[in-house]
């Protein structure tokens, strides 16, 4: 049985209806979690959708198998603190949003496309859930824990600014007592 292929490329703003499009999927799906309302016009609003050409931090990538669109994974690189809640580090990756539409989900692609983004942008990530998308928080700690061999924090912070479950890992300062 040959291993299908999972490729990841950057969106190229030619392809942002692609890329608002497959946000309706991704907002439709988490919306029994995260409270997400359709407008009047039947859609979600997801304003940060120009943001990924504009903000030169961010990278909106295509999640491809066997070159069928699979999902996508919307990044914020090597951002300053204080876009971060809980890395320590003076720079830090944060995987924004990432979506994997059902016919892939639960075969791995979702696994094999975060470890190309984490070996693709090393350094320190943040990765938050909201506290009520188990299934998300589900996945990324045992990606996380596959990816790092156990080398990760998860904090659940209740603040006003963010309020659910953040697993971090990467070239983070040693916080062991001595």
């Amino acid at each position: 049985m040959r291993r299908e292929m999972v490729e990841i490329n950057a969106i190229d703003y030619e392809d942002k209806h692609v890329l608002h499009n497959l946000m309706q999927l991704y907002r439709y799906d988490s919306s029994e979690f995260d409270g997400h309302e359709l407008s009047i016009h039947g859609l979600y609003l997801y304003k940060y959708i120009d943001h990924q050409w504009t903000d030169t931090y961010r990278r909106p990538l295509m999640i491809k198998v066997n070159g069928e669109i699979a999902g996508f994974a919307l990044l914020m690189l090597d951002v300053p603190r204080e876009f971060v809640h809980v890395s320590e580090a003076s720079r830090t990756n944060i995987i924004s949003d990432f979506f994997i539409v059902r016919k892939y989900r639960n075969k791995g692609y979702g696994k094999r496309a975060a470890f190309h983004v984490f070996d693709q942008f090393p350094g320190a990530w943040e990765i938050r859930q909201t506290l009520a998308n188990k299934p998300a928080n589900q996945f990324w700690n045992r990606v996380i824990e596959s990816y790092t061999e156990g080398m990760y924090r998860e904090i659940i912070l209740n603040e006003e600014r963010w309020t659910g479950p953040i697993q971090v890992f990467g070239d983070e300062p040693n916080n062991t007592l001595e």
